[in-house]
């Protein structure tokens, strides 16, 4: 970026104290992942957007997927570390600068405090800012602010507390489970997630284990602490397996054996569930709405060579059909998403609760009426609200004496029994196996619909 007037900065770059000079007419450009990040980051908090659907947008799929998936990882760990990397600002601002400023700020404090290459970091930063016209005076700022955070921040980063879940979902989240268990998830969401692969062959888990590295979770799937970039892994190309969390992967797996079975996912993207399905030879039918999330499903049925026919479509236009299989992971609050997720709680403020409990009732019955006598429904969201969970399978038995929730299935061998909650079905909490890394919030219920 030119400006009309070239005068030398010369900032800091170090604790070494190497200095560069910039100078405006001649602007190095910065890191673009990290330009990616700032503008996804600042998008996120401006505009209540999520990642999820930054993702789809034009000048973030212009880059080149090893750009694409570092300017997302870094817009995601920066974040999760918010809480943080503001805590160790604090102590260099009298107050906050125009919001652009400050992630550009948060993002370097995060990445200084983790091992982060302060020359380069800090370089990035000043350069980022002062590319921005309307806030360019602040880069001195940037500079000065960061050189103090590179010398105080990687000793007390690992110090302080996990972040706080927001207000807005710690109340109910806390009438629900109480304090100790509230403390718990935030402890393990305030760290990365590791990554969970699903085997295309459930009968090569551990060959896959052996093969990336990885440890076995709940004796299905195979989840790996650093796994860089995922399409580097062994087998991706194959398509061997993909990715899903250990939790998001157990629904399927409790439908046991559905070789020939017709089997029916609603609300299929992005489709590992999906996946799922068709590895275990049913025919699939994968039904969303959203024509695009779509998309990386179809990807991934072509990776990993299996097929399912795909229609993007509104659920509740589906009638006239039955199916020995459904499985319904109907739209939620995702409030048991936010170690993946952490901006969730910047483009969600709780008032979409009532909405989304009603939908649920209302898709959870049309998927009854889909299902086949004798046929088996598994029921999921991944929210940690009972009223998204529990509650649902309980005013559907009431009302329905067609319906049952199969327990027995429930307990197997990979199950803790506790996880079983009032014959309603399994709630899954991120602090569950959280020395191994946790998993994502769910509650399933596997339902069965009499002859």
């Amino acid at each position: 970026m030119a400006l009309t007037k070239s005068v030398p900065f010369t900032f800091p770059l170090s604790q070494t104290g190497a200095h560069m000079k910039i100078s405006r007419g001649h602007m190095a450009k910065p890191d673009i992942a990290r330009m990616m990040a700032v503008t996804l980051i600042t998008d996120v908090m401006e505009n209540a957007k999520l990642l999820s659907d930054l993702t789809f947008g034009p000048k973030f799929l212009s880059l080149s997927p090893p750009e694409r998936a570092r300017a997302q990882r870094l817009a995601t760990e920066c974040l999760r570390g918010v809480e943080r990397a503001d805590r160790i600002l604090s102590a260099f601002l009298q107050k906050k600068p125009p919001l652009r400023i400050m992630n550009i700020l948060r993002l370097a404090t995060f990445e200084l405090s983790t091992g982060g290459d302060a020359h380069g970091v800090v370089n990035d930063a000043v350069t980022l800012a002062a590319m921005d016209k309307k806030h360019a005076m602040f880069k001195g700022l940037v500079n000065a602010v960061l050189r103090k955070v590179a010398k105080s921040g990687p000793e007390q980063w690992p110090k302080l507390r996990a972040a706080r879940i927001p207000i807005w979902l710690r109340g109910p989240l806390k009438a629900a489970y109480g304090g100790e268990v509230i403390s718990a998830i935030e402890r393990v969401q305030s760290n990365t997630p590791p990554v969970d692969l699903t085997p295309k062959n459930p009968e090569k888990l551990q060959e896959l284990a052996s093969l990336v590295g990885g440890e076995i979770i709940l004796g299905q799937s195979v989840r790996l602490k650093s796994p860089g970039q995922i399409s580097k892994i062994d087998g991706y190309d194959k398509g061997e397996w993909w990715v899903q969390d250990a939790a998001a992967a157990l629904p399927v797996r409790l439908l046991g054996n559905i070789r020939g079975k017709t089997a029916l996912d609603l609300c299929a993207a992005p489709g590992g569930k999906t996946l799922q399905l068709a590895a275990a030879g049913a025919e699939v039918t994968a039904v969303d709405i959203s024509e695009r999330r779509l998309k990386r499903l179809e990807e991934n049925l072509q990776r990993t060579g299996m097929t399912a026919e795909v229609k993007a479509m509104d659920a509740f236009a589906l009638r006239d059909v039955h199916y020995d299989v459904i499985v319904l992971d109907a739209p939620c609050s995702a409030t048991g998403t936010l170690r993946r997720h952490p901006d969730l709680p910047y483009a969600k403020d709780g008032s979409e609760f009532a909405n989304l409990i009603q939908l649920q009732q209302k898709m959870l019955r049309h998927a009854v009426n889909l299902l086949a006598p004798g046929g088996r429904l598994v029921y999921c969201t991944c929210s940690l609200l009972p009223d998204e969970g529990e509650a649902q399978i309980e005013d559907l038995i009431s009302e329905n004496t067609l319906i049952t929730v199969d327990t027995a299935t429930l307990l197997h061998t990979h199950i803790d029994p506790t996880w079983v909650v009032d014959g309603l079905g399994l709630r899954l909490r991120p602090d569950y196996l959280a020395e191994q890394g946790g998993m994502d919030g769910f509650f399933v219920s596997l339902l069965h619909k009499k002859v």
